[in-house]
């Protein structure tokens, strides 16, 4: 049917009665076809209980709240030609009936929520940034205890399996989770899209247009379709911001071409289970799915805690605690390690993982799922929760999937605090810009306080590290902040090396090159092992003179010599044999093994990587690789392990470089 419509800034409409006598019948009731529509597009919407009457229709961006359309409709369809102009934002479309008694229970049924899209065509640029909404989590809220009409709640045996999203309700709840967020950006100067969280079902084409996806609020019902997409989104190089938890808690399925969601929550009534088990509309980190949505965010409700009802208002007295202040994610907040932050932000529902702790400094186990790369920004100990729900934990932190970083701040209501917290604030736009691209940082993070470390090397997944003290110290390889642990000698050492796995017959040992020219070999265990002479480390050879950086690889030793810019090599199966020239070391002053390349990092902070050729495989020249090198110091060292390259230098953090090999985006 066709509106009559007015100009915003213009007179009521016409048509619509002022005074008479209120409509009998039911209340009137509205709905769209889809939870979003792209700029220029068409949406068409249902109305019932109008009784014929004529219909008031305003429609406002729910971010700015302008109203961009006020008409007059009559029941039972309306068609919405949504302007090319109007921004992608959230929207709503309100329907009144003038002088109508509307029930005060009736969840706004008179009320459409809908996404316009941004219109991603050639001549058009989208944001950087996209932010979805959670309709599904919105619908499945709809309606709750009521029978047969609400996935809500669980334990009810009368409780919906199936609702359909081409029905009235279906907007935010009353605590508006989302709100927050979604009324900083603009103020804080982001330009963002939107999208409905369907639209991210077979999303890849959508995803592909954007650097960074942001999950705001309470995002808790995910389709399979949903979590392969932006999974494959992040590995491929994107990026992903929760400033949500219960994240993806329940697995649900769309039907009817998306306009009906199914989460049975139970695996023996899902005929499903019988069928195709990875669908089976249960938790994700349950049977038969087994697919820990740790995976994908890093934390999990299963460790999390949960005000509810009158319990609500403890949210108001909890902080996170700050447990790595030298993290980007914290740059120009001011804190320090241990400092409390963000007080008001924590619930209703919190997000968690497993932790370990050590010298408190914590760090994700992995039992749970959530991925070995995560490292911990913040915690807060939730456990008192218990008596309003569920007692846990919540925790802030980031880690790397596949080629991307996703972020997770571990709680519903992040964006309630963002307008008057200013260290909320600048973490979230530290977040934005980071993974946005438009302050993407130099590629090396932090990964601990600094130190006078100034010799590297990684065997048997332990970093070692010989420091200016004279001391072998150790520590997990790892992104976290963990401290070193003193554990043996290291006298004199200026370089350390290891194979990344055995070759030629030789076991996995420690190397060191000293200062005074010898080449020494231990047992690469984080304990003293004195030898039958009473030292640790046993001499078995000579190094070049001047030699800064140590390799191994394919049984072969490589060192530099900076002075003369020399690649020498020694196979460490004929260590009494002269060390041969390979040809100039690229201005290296260090080198490590990553991937069976040979990587160096220059004087001046360039890395460069070149294949580990001996002396029979002819001159193989170092290329600059496809990432910086860490910041410049003259007496850089590197480590690699598992793909990652970790550096340092007398008086400098240890630094972790998780993409070296990844061409930039």
């Amino acid at each position: 049917m066709t509106a009559q419509s007015t100009p915003v800034d213009g007179p009521p409409p016409t048509g619509i009665p002022s005074t008479g006598n209120p409509p009998t019948g039911d209340p009137l009731r509205a709905w769209a076809d889809r939870t979003s529509c792209v700029q220029g597009g068409d949406l068409a919407f249902h109305l019932t209980g109008a009784a014929g009457a004529a219909v008031r229709v305003r429609v406002t961006d729910a971010v700015s709240e302008q109203t961009r359309l006020t008409a007059t409709v009559h029941a039972p369809d309306w068609t919405l030609a949504v302007p090319e102009e109007w921004p992608s934002s959230l929207y709503r479309a309100t329907f009144d009936v003038p002088l109508e008694n509307r029930p005060t229970t009736d969840e706004a049924e008179h009320e459409v929520w809908f996404a316009v899209r941004a219109a991603l065509t050639e001549t058009a640029a989208p944001s950087r940034i996209l932010v979805s909404i959670p309709f599904a989590t919105w619908r499945a809220y709809t309606h709750a205890g009521q029978p047969h009409r609400g996935l809500y709640y669980s334990e009810q045996p009368y409780r919906a399996a199936r609702v359909s999203f081409a029905s009235p309700g279906g907007g935010p709840p009353p605590e508006r989770w989302e709100e927050g967020l979604l009324r900083w950006l603009p103020d804080a100067g982001y330009q963002v899209d939107y999208c409905s969280g369907l639209d991210l079902h077979n999303g890849d084409e959508l995803l592909s247009h954007y650097r960074l996806l942001v999950v705001n609020g309470h995002d808790e019902y995910w389709s399979m379709e949903m979590r392969d997409s932006v999974e494959n989104f992040a590995r491929r190089g994107g990026n992903v911001a929760f400033f949500a938890a219960n994240t993806a808690w329940w697995q649900m399925r769309l039907e009817d071409d998306g306009r009906t969601m199914v989460c049975h929550r139970d695996a023996v009534t899902d005929p499903m289970t019988a069928i195709d088990p990875r669908r089976t509309t249960v938790e994700w980190s349950s049977a038969p799915v087994d697919r820990p949505e740790n995976s994908m965010t890093g934390l999990s409700f299963r460790r999390g805690a949960g005000a509810w009802g009158e319990g609500m208002a403890v949210m108001g007295k909890e902080a996170y605690t700050v447990r790595f202040a030298d993290h980007w994610a914290f740059a120009g907040t001011g804190l320090t390690d241990g400092e409390p932050f963000a007080r008001g932000a924590l619930g209703y529902e919190t997000d968690a993982c497993a932790l370990e702790w050590t010298d408190g400094v914590p760090r994700a186990t992995g039992v749970d799922g959530t991925p070995g790369s995560f490292v911990v920004l913040a915690t807060a100990d939730l456990r008192h929760w218990r008596e309003y729900g569920q007692g846990g934990a919540a925790t802030m932190g980031v880690f790397r999937l596949g080629a991307g970083t996703v972020f997770n701040a571990g709680t519903i209501n992040w964006g309630s605090v963002l307008a008057d917290d200013p260290v909320a604030d600048r973490i979230t736009r530290n977040v934005l810009d980071r993974l946005s691209g438009a302050a993407p940082g130099d590629g090396w993070d932090a990964a601990g306080a600094p130190d006078e470390v100034r010799a590297l090397a990684v065997c048997e997944s332990v970093l070692f590290g010989a420091d200016t003290r004279g001391r072998l110290l150790c520590r997990e390889v790892s992104g976290q902040n963990l401290p070193w642990r003193p554990v043996g000698s290291a006298p004199g050492i200026r370089a350390l090396a290891s194979a990344r796995e055995a070759a030629g017959g030789l076991p996995l040992e420690l190397y060191a090159a000293t200062e005074d020219g010898r080449l020494l070999r231990r047992d690469p265990v984080p304990t003293p092992v004195p030898g039958a002479d009473g030292e640790e480390w046993t001499q078995v050879g000579q190094v070049p003179p001047g030699t800064t950086g140590l390799a191994l690889c394919d049984a072969g030793i490589f060192a530099v010599t900076p002075h003369d810019d020399t690649l020498h090599y020694l196979s460490a199966l004929a260590l009494d044999e002269p060390w041969q020239v390979l040809g100039d070391a690229g201005g290296a002053i260090a080198l490590t093994t990553l991937s069976c390349r040979l990587w160096a990092v220059t004087a001046d902070g360039r890395l460069r990587t070149r294949l580990p050729a001996g002396p029979s495989d002819g001159p193989v020249a170092f290329a600059d690789a496809g990432a910086p090198g860490p910041p410049s110091h003259p007496r850089t060292t590197l480590a690699a392990h598992a793909g990652v390259l970790y550096a340092t230098a007398p008086g400098a953090p240890l630094r972790v470089c998780g993409g070296p090999a990844l061409p930039s985006r």
